[in-house]
Parts: C-alpha cells; structure tokens; sequence
C-alpha cells in the first residue's frame, strides 16, 4: 500500500480516520511520525505526540472520544519541499450532549522517503473545538487558562493585562490571540473593573505578529492561520471599546503592526518617549490588522498614515504624541508608573458616565450632528440617573471632591 503520491496518501489518511481504521493507519504513518496539533485545544489534545501509537491513540481516538466528527479535505496544495498543505473543515458534534463543530484546519503533512507520513502539523480554531464541548467539559470564558498574557484585579478596580512573553518581543501568535480574548471578557463581565491597565514585561511593548510562527508556515496555511488569528483578536480589541471602564496603554519600547491595535482602543495611552513604532506591512507584503486602517486616517490623517502605510516610515513616542496617536510621551522608567497612576484616577471617575462619553466619542465619526445632537441628549439624561450624578453634582456645588462608585 505504500506510494511516493502525496495526494493519494493523504486522501487515504482522511479516509481511514472517517472509517476509524487502526490498520491503514498504522500503514500510512512513519512508526517515528510526529503530530503537532493546534495548541489551546481542549484538555490534552493540543500537546505534541511522538511516534505512530501516540498518534493514533492519544491524538485521532481521543479525538474520537470526545467528538463525533470528521475532517473533511477540500484542497490539497503541493509545495516546492516536497510537503503536502491540505485544507479543509472539522464539520460534526461533540458527544455526550456537546454542540456542533464546524471548524477550518490547515494541515502540512511531511513524508518519509518511503512515502510515509512523517509528520503532520494542524492549525485549526481551538475556541470553537472548546465550544462544542457539553458544559461541563468547556472551557468556559472567563476560566480559560492564559499563557501570553497575566490578568489581575486589584483594589483600586484597576483590571491589568499584563503581556508576559518578553524573550519574543510580546509578539501576536494564535495564543496571543485568545488569551486576549480571555482577559478582556473578564473585564467587560466584572463589575467591580473600573478601570483596564495595557502594559507589557520586556523592553518592548509588542512588536506585531509573530514571524518566527507565521514564517515556518506553508504559504498555503498562513491565510488559514491569519484569518483565525484576526478574528479573534479584533473580537477582543472591540471589546475594549465598548465597555464602560477606560483603557490605559502604557506603551515602552517598540510597538508595531497589529500591536498598535492596543493603542488605538485605549482612551489615555502614555508611550516612551523614544519608542520605536511602525505599520510594517508593506515589508511583509501584508495589507493590514488591528484596525490600524480605521483608526490611523482618522487619527493622524490620510496623508500621514498613506506615508506609515506605503513608505513604511517608524515614527518615535514624541511623533505618536504629536500626532495625536498617543496622549503623552514620558521617560522610558516612568511608563509604567504613570500608566498605573491614571489608571487608578480613571478607577475613581464615574464609570458608567465615561462608557456614555467613550460610546459617543467613537461613534461621532461617523454620525451626523442632528443623530449625534439627539444622542447627546438620551446620554446626558440617563447618566443624570445614575448614583454617581446624585453624588458628583452636589458635591461639585459645595467644592467637595464626590466619592463615585462606578453605578
């Protein structure tokens, strides 16, 4: 049964795992093949597996315990190293009344010189494989564990996202990804968070998408892997813009690409002053994410950002201030400090006042003054409800600092 035919060992891989066939698989595989599934998939699925017993047992069967799907190949892409990119959909359920899975994968599949699959590699959306899952078993959000990014609460109601992968310049992966995902669903789902702190380990705040991820993949699999990466990442920056809290960023070292995203869905950003920041794209032959094409033109203009986007000219932290980017430039050992002081100002401010005043703010841009005249009026009256305007006028009128409560 063994053939030097990629497509043809391939079509047979995806045909014996439909029919659940131990035996073809054992023949299909290298006895030394390595499997390298998509990480953050539920419980242990997304751990590396060594060896074709490993494979079959404790990647596809558990698999198999767990769900009762298939992968389904839509295409199947050749690449000049002799590897096979195929692509296609998990399309079935989750047993013991889980929901339904219906998830794109990417896999790069490797071969031996006997034909063999030496090693397959799968990007999928691990999120949507945890989703399926019965409640019981799902991750759910608000609990995930997270790995790139650290979050805290403290007793100011400050919310701190912290990224914690220094040695990579705090570069977005898929990881990146849904751990942001995770930390700004706690934020938004949290009434005590009054205030959300962006801030970074390492000399630079994050340096955009991960090359060393994205460049060992297939040119056939980087759309797959970035379309995942995009979508749950501009979820989780939409999620900063809508909730009531402000959103600090403090901003040292580098910041570029998809990384500036953070920028832009803060309401105060302190940067060092001499950061490096930059579009990047066009060195890549990339286009553009982190809703850099939104916000830039309305921030800096389109002529500037016509000049980050196609000349692909850095800029410093004093330019980001200059231009409107960012709200001041401090020394490099003061970011941090400062960020976390007018966090914890903002922690005490009004917070269900400052969502009506960021919700109007952003939606400005594209409403015209009688709408926006009207919404001003339907805001104003509802803040005038709160507690926390019971409590700020009279305190205003008697020159007294108010206690608000965030309600």
């Amino acid at each position: 049964m063994i053939t030097t035919d990629a497509e043809t060992r391939a079509r047979a891989l995806y045909d014996a795992l439909a029919a659940g066939n131990a035996d073809a698989l054992a023949d299909l595989l290298d006895p030394d093949v390595v499997v390298e599934p998509t990480a953050g998939l539920p419980g242990d699925l997304g751990e590396v597996r060594h060896g074709r017993d490993a494979a079959i047992q404790g990647f596809w069967w558990a698999i198999g315990r767990r769900y009762a799907a298939r992968a389904e190949p839509e295409r199947f892409l050749p690449t000049d190293d002799g590897a096979l990119v195929v692509l296609g959909r998990y399309r079935g359920t989750a047993r013991d009344g889980g929901g339904e899975l219906d998830a794109a994968f990417a896999h790069v599949l490797r071969f031996a010189a006997d034909g063999r699959i030496a090693a397959l590699t799968q990007y999928t959306d691990s999120t949507a494989w945890g989703e399926a899952l019965p409640a019981p078993d799902r991750p759910r959000a608000g609990e995930r564990e997270m790995r790139r990014l650290s979050y805290t609460v403290d007793s100011h109601g400050v919310a701190t996202i912290r990224l914690v992968r220094p040695k990579a310049g705090n570069a977005i992966d898929p990881r990146f990804t849904e751990d942001l995902d995770e930390a700004t669903f706690r934020a938004a789902e949290d009434p005590a968070v009054r205030a959300v702190l962006l801030c970074a380990d390492g000399p630079r705040f994050c340096v955009g998408g991960d090359l060393a991820v994205l460049g060992e993949l297939e040119p056939a699999a980087l759309p797959v892997v970035l379309r995942q990466m995009i979508d749950t990442y501009h979820q989780a920056l939409e999620r900063l813009t809508e909730i009531d809290a402000p959103v600090v960023a403090a901003v040292r070292g580098a910041a570029a690409g998809g990384g500036l995203g953070l920028l832009h869905v803060s309401d105060v950003v302190v940067i060092d002053e001499a950061a490096s920041l930059a579009i990047g794209y066009a060195a890549l032959g990339l286009v553009a994410d982190g809703l850099n094409t939104w916000y830039l033109p309305r921030t800096v203009g389109l002529r500037r950002a016509q000049e980050l986007f196609l000349l692909n000219r850095p800029f410093s932290g004093a330019e980001a201030v200059a231009w409107g980017l960012a709200t001041e430039a401090v020394p490099a050992d003061d970011v941090d400090e400062r960020g976390r002081a007018l966090a914890e100002r903002l922690a005490a401010g009004p917070t269900r006042a400052f969502g009506r005043m960021k919700r109007l703010l952003r939606e400005s841009h594209n409403t015209a003054l009688p709408v926006q005249a009207r919404a001003e009026i339907t805001a104003m009256t509802d803040a005038a409800a709160d507690e926390d305007a019971a409590a700020g006028v009279p305190a205003f009128r008697a020159g007294q600092r108010p206690v608000f409560h965030g309600r």
